[in-house]
């Protein structure tokens, strides 16, 4: 994995923290100073979390887990949803929908609702339906896709949560900690970070500083991804290499039998002159002693 450059993340503007009245004094750890009334992150604590957290999630993706990302907020939607769908893992973009994990049974029956709604449209069921009720089918299934179409492929509960602002995101930061469900964050300087496993201390508000952590993150992740791939073309691999030799065996007990016929029918062959040479041997002799007793009369 690439080491975080810290000169990107500057320039990026991920250092610019909130104004020192708005802070929580639990940020203090990763808070460098405090310039014009605004508190700067410590780039290189930054760094070193974010190369911990770009760990932690390619163990996860390369355990063939989901990792779910979470961010409502209008600089960071297009960002994640562009960033996120590159690696094939689920995001909510749009309202956290409450009970999102610890209800998660209802949330599938909505996502089923909505490939129920699909299957019609394909079986022309749809069309039997009134004009009326057709439009409020329509609007039902736009509303569905509008806030769960990016979780359709997600058929279990995620193995880890990525939040953007976890202020603006309580809820799901605490649906994450009741389930036990680790949490990986960008955490500004007016969040709480105790609740946080993995704490990315930066900017959350600039579409720049998200753009550059998300890079990072959804390349540690497409490592991961790449890795489980691989793992499993050399299991195959090996499987492949395993049945081989015993086609070989096969066959090669299969040619030791053919041998051993070609031989046994070599011995008949054989056997049958040898066999015949003595019963001519035997009617000679049986005549020898005729004609001496026919002389001798």
């Amino acid at each position: 994995m690439a080491k975080i450059d810290v000169k990107g993340l500057l320039d990026a503007g991920v250092h610019f923290g909130h104004l020192t009245r708005k802070w929580n004094p639990n940020m203090a750890p990763y808070i460098y100073m405090e310039r014009n009334g605004i508190h700067v992150i410590n780039l290189y604590k930054t760094a070193a979390k974010l190369s911990e957290a770009n760990e932690a999630l390619k163990k996860i993706a390369a355990s063939g887990r989901k990792i779910l990302f979470v961010a409502t907020k209008k600089q960071a939607k297009d960002i994640v949803a562009e960033k996120v769908s590159n690696v094939n893992m689920p995001y909510i973009t749009e309202r956290w929908p409450g009970g999102m994990l610890t209800n998660f049974v209802t949330i599938r029956k909505a996502i089923k609702k909505m490939s129920a709604i699909d299957r019609m449209k394909k079986d022309g069921t749809f069309n039997t339906l009134s004009k009326k009720e057709r439009l409020q089918v329509d609007r039902l299934r736009t509303k569905l896709e509008k806030n769960l179409g990016s979780i359709a492929d997600m058929t279990r509960l995620p193995g880890a949560l990525f939040i953007v602002d976890t202020m603006r995101e309580h809820i799901a930061v605490k649906e994450a900690q009741r389930l036990n469900i680790p949490i990986f964050a960008m955490v500004d300087t007016n969040c709480d970070p105790n609740p946080i496993d993995f704490v990315i201390p930066a900017n959350d508000d600039a579409g720049k500083s998200i753009n550059v952590i998300l890079t990072e993150v959804t390349n540690a992740i497409a490592e991961g991804l790449a890795e489980r791939k691989s793992e499993k073309q050399d299991k195959k691999e090996g499987a492949q290499e395993e049945a081989t030799p015993k086609v070989t065996v096969k066959a090669e007990v299969a040619d030791a039998k053919e041998v051993k016929a070609e031989v046994a029918d070599a011995k008949e062959i054989k056997a049958e002159p040898v066999a015949e040479e003595a019963k001519e041997s035997t009617e000679n002799a049986a005549e020898e002693p005729a004609a001496e007793e026919n002389s001798k009369e």
